[in-house]
């Protein structure tokens, strides 16, 4: 399956196999890709919180309105940011670039996040969908179905997986081999409700 068909087939599927388990190669396989998804000046902010303990899933389960993909899904991941990923050591970010690039994004780094509370969490947020995505097409490319999730008690679901003061949960993600079809879509705006040539028209 290659890219373009990945995204026609991926739709959100809600019930799976619960005996399917995945391999660890695939696993591993689909975290790696994951791993390759940007973010801004490279400092890789998303964490991957791999579920796999089965009383923990049923306790995520119950505060996420008994959605069955929490605990049938092969895989279950809390997609989460660390906030403070900036100041940690940002070097290690570009240390495989030229001194004179390092030179100047480590320090740009601190400029462009120090005291902007909102651009970490909205950077945050960016990152780690665009990373959901990159799970949710290559799932599909491996012949797995997929769906992301934010109904669910974040408080509850932070204190259950011991979330650091300093991250956030962004969404979760559930992986398997779907038993059921997904619906039909509900309704897709027209691309001249939602594709703006040059700017919006102006306000009266």
């Amino acid at each position: 399956m290659n890219t373009l068909e990945a995204i026609q087939a991926r739709r959100s599927v809600k019930y799976y196999d619960v005996n399917h388990q995945m391999t660890e190669v695939e696993i591993n396989q689909l975290l790696s890709l994951a791993m390759l998804s940007p973010t801004a000046f490279n400092i890789q902010h998303w964490r991957f919180v791999n579920v796999t303990e089965p009383e923990l899933r049923q306790k995520i389960r119950a505060v996420a309105w008994d959605q069955a993909q929490v605990t049938d899904a092969s895989l279950f991941l809390v997609i989460c940011a660390d906030l403070k990923a900036w100041e940690k050591q940002p070097e290690r970010y570009w240390k495989n670039a030229d001194q004179a690039v390092q030179d100047f994004i480590v320090p740009a780094i601190d400029q462009y996040y120090r005291g902007k509370d909102q651009v970490q969490r909205d950077e945050a947020m960016r990152s780690c969908g665009i990373a959901a995505q990159t799970l949710m097409l290559a799932a599909k490319d491996m012949g797995y179905d997929s769906c992301p999730m934010d109904g669910f008690d974040f408080e509850q679901v932070g204190q259950l997986i011991n979330l650091p003061e300093d991250h956030v949960i962004a969404l979760c993600l559930a992986v398997g081999k779907g038993v059921q079809a997904a619906s039909p879509r509900a309704g897709q705006l027209a691309k001249d409700e939602v594709i703006v040539l040059n700017r919006f028209a102006a306000l009266d």
